[in-house]
C-alpha cells in the first residue's frame, strides 16, 4: 500500500489480471493493510451507494473514539474520493488529497480514525463500497462544507456539485473547529496506539441510517 501525504491515509493499487473471460484483482488484503497501519481492521459494517454524475457525498467523520476507519473503492463507474485532516492539533490539519476510484484501475483508499472523508461521482451509476470499523451512528457523525473555500478542495470545474441537504448545510472547517466538533490529534494518536496494542473497540455504538 502507498502511504498518501494525510497522515493516517494509504491507497491500494491493486494488479488487475485479465483474461478471455473479463479479469480477476484482489481488493482487500488484510495482510497488507495491516504491515501499512500496524493493526488490523475490525470490520463492523459494509456500505453501498450508487451516485449520479456531480453527486458530492461528505466531507464527514465521526467522534474518537471511536471513529470510524473505512477502506474504499468503487465498483463501477468513477468518484474523485477525497480525504482530509480534520484533527485538530495535527501537522498536516487541513490538508486533503484526492484519489480517482474506478471500475479500471480498481484502486482502493484507506483512511483512519479521525480523518474526514467525501467523494464527486465523475460518472452516471457510480457505484461504491465501504468497509467499516464500527457502525454508524448519528450521534457521533459530523460533517464540513465539502465546497469551503479556505480547505480549498478542488473537485472537478466541468460538473455541478449536487449535495443533500444536510451537507449542504455543513460548517465550514473554522467554524466546526469553534464549536469542538472536530476530533484531536492527541485522541487519534492514543487511540491508533491503543488498536496497535490490540485493545479493543469502544462498544455500544448504535446503529442507524447513514447519511451518505
Amino acid at each position: 500500500m502507498r502511504r498518501l501525504s494525510v497522515p493516517g491515509a494509504w491507497v491500494h493499487e491493486p494488479e488487475v489480471v485479465p483474461d478471455g473471460r473479463g479479469s480477476f484483482h484482489e481488493w482487500f488484503r488484510a495482510a497488507d493493510l495491516e504491515a501499512a497501519t500496524g493493526h488490523a481492521l475490525g470490520l463492523a459494517q459494509a456500505n453501498f451507494s450508487r451516485s449520479r454524475r456531480g453527486t458530492l457525498r461528505g466531507i464527514h467523520f465521526a467522534d474518537v473514539p471511536p471513529g470510524q476507519a473505512k477502506y474504499v473503492t468503487c465498483v463501477r463507474g468513477a468518484v474523485l474520493d477525497v480525504v482530509v485532516d480534520v484533527r485538530t492539533g495535527s501537522p498536516s490539519y487541513g490538508r486533503w488529497e484526492a484519489v480517482r476510484l474506478d471500475d479500471t484501475g480498481h484502486r482502493a483508499v484507506y483512511l483512519a480514525e479521525g480523518l474526514g472523508h467525501g467523494f464527486m461521482a465523475l460518472t452516471d451509476d457510480a457505484c461504491v463500497v465501504y468497509l467499516c470499523s464500527e457502525g454508524y451512528a448519528p450521534e457521533r457523525e459530523h460533517g464540513i462544507d465539502p465546497l469551503d473555500p479556505e480547505l480549498g478542495i478542488e473537485w472537478p470545474a466541468d460538473i455541478a456539485p449536487l449535495l443533500s441537504p444536510k451537507d449542504a448545510a455543513a460548517p465550514p472547517l473554522a467554524r466546526a473547529a469553534e464549536r469542538g466538533l472536530l476530533p484531536s490529534y492527541e485522541a487519534c494518536e492514543a487511540y491508533y496506539a491503543r488498536l496497535r496494542a490490540g485493545g479493543a473497540a469502544v462498544p455500544g455504538v448504535r446503529s442507524g441510517e447513514p447519511s451518505f
